[in-house]
């Protein structure tokens, strides 16, 4: 049943609302992480990135599907930006997923069987207060504090990007997610197609993300965040390249 893993059909869902925090690390800290045939996508020769997206979603389905047998859920994803050439000499920038989190069962069983994204069920809140909107885990260790106010938002502290415009380009998602089979010699290529994307930058407050710092990575400095709302997004079939 490995070929269900493939994403063998298109899918489609609906965004509510998507924040991805952006993190920045030397190249050299990232380089570890991801399997042959990738390469991390550089910023200014220096910097690598990994993103924190944190996703609520309905409707997600088979292409072709109607709505209401959509499954809505909430989901947290770490993804590495990375770059695949593909047999076609094209550069493809896109992301490799190291792991997957969602409040629905019914999503981690059914994201398991349909992608390579190790997907695991956690607690997941959110809540209002005080012009702050709080996202946490107590099961995964995370909070986030996300401020809400109108103020112009700055870049964060620290970050290696000059102004908006170069964090947008760093903005997740990208146009392709990436699997790789190593025994195979197998990479599943999944592009993804939205409409009205203009991500907003939002400031952050607060955060930690045990995840990250259980991966070694607590030196990471946050770069950018965004937040987009009320998308329809679109995955493609998915398609495989076999080297040799």
């Amino acid at each position: 049943m490995k070929f269900l893993k493939n994403h063998p059909f298109a899918v489609k869902a609906f965004f509510k609302e998507s924040v991805v925090l952006t993190f920045a690390l030397p190249k050299s800290t990232l380089e570890g992480f991801i399997p042959e045939r990738l390469s991390l996508d550089i910023f200014q020769d220096k910097w690598a990135f990994i993103a924190v997206a944190m996703v609520e979603t309905s409707a997600l389905r088979p292409a072709g599907f109607p709505e209401f047998l959509g499954n809505s859920f909430f989901l947290i994803g770490y993804r590495i930006f990375v770059r695949y050439p593909d047999l076609r000499g094209k550069s493809l920038r896109g992301l490799y997923i190291l792991k997957s989190e969602t409040n629905k069962k019914r999503m981690e069983i059914l994201g398991n069987i349909f992608t390579n994204y190790q997907y695991t069920t956690t607690d997941i809140q959110q809540s209002l207060l005080d012009n702050q909107k709080i996202i946490s885990s107590e099961q995964s260790d995370f909070k986030v504090k996300i401020g809400t106010d109108k103020k112009e938002v700055t870049l964060p502290e620290g970050s290696p990007f000059s102004n908006w415009k170069e964090a947008r380009k760093f903005a997740g998602p990208l146009p392709h997610t990436f699997s790789v089979d190593e025994n195979t010699q197998e990479v599943l290529i999944i592009r993804g197609l939205r409409q009205n994307w203009i991500p907003q930058p939002v400031p952050i407050i607060d955060y930690h993300f045990g995840f990250l710092n259980n991966m070694g990575l607590e030196k990471s400095r946050l770069a950018s965040a965004f937040r987009i709302k009320n998308i329809p997004y679109h995955w493609e079939k998915g398609r495989i390249e076999k080297w040799s």
